[in-house]
């Protein structure tokens, strides 16, 4: 099962991904497409055309992880190009529904709430 941190920013890239590619491939993607860093702390999410791979890369330290999930049944609900963003950025909340066959944004879900039980 793959885990995230609860505060660490998630980066789709929308539309669909070779999925050849492996880590350099992707890392320019990251780097020269969407004029970010791929050796930072962010998530780069990753899916093909049929929407039923999807590919994860992460920066951990001292090197990248590449997670990979296939479908064996069902798609993914992934975004497409809109507005001219490649790159979408969302909570780890939501990578959480989209790896469970959700869409990004689900009326019915509670909202997040910040809650503090001293004034600290």
């Amino acid at each position: 099962m793959f885990t995230t941190a609860h505060q660490q920013t998630v980066i789709l890239v929308c539309g669909p991904t070779d999925m050849r590619k492996s880590i350099d491939g992707l890392s320019n993607i990251v780097a020269y497409s969407l004029a970010q860093e791929p050796c930072s702390d962010k998530l780069f999410v990753f899916c093909n055309r049929q929407r039923d791979k999807l590919k994860i890369l992460q920066w951990s330290s001292n090197g990248f992880w590449l997670h990979y999930k296939r479908l064996e049944q069902g798609v993914f609900q992934w975004p497409g190009i809109e507005d001219d963003e490649l790159g979408l950025t969302v909570t780890t909340r939501q990578l959480n529904w989209l790896l469970d066959g959700l869409p990004l944004h689900l009326p019915q879900a509670h909202r997040a709430v910040e809650y503090h039980y001293h004034d600290c």
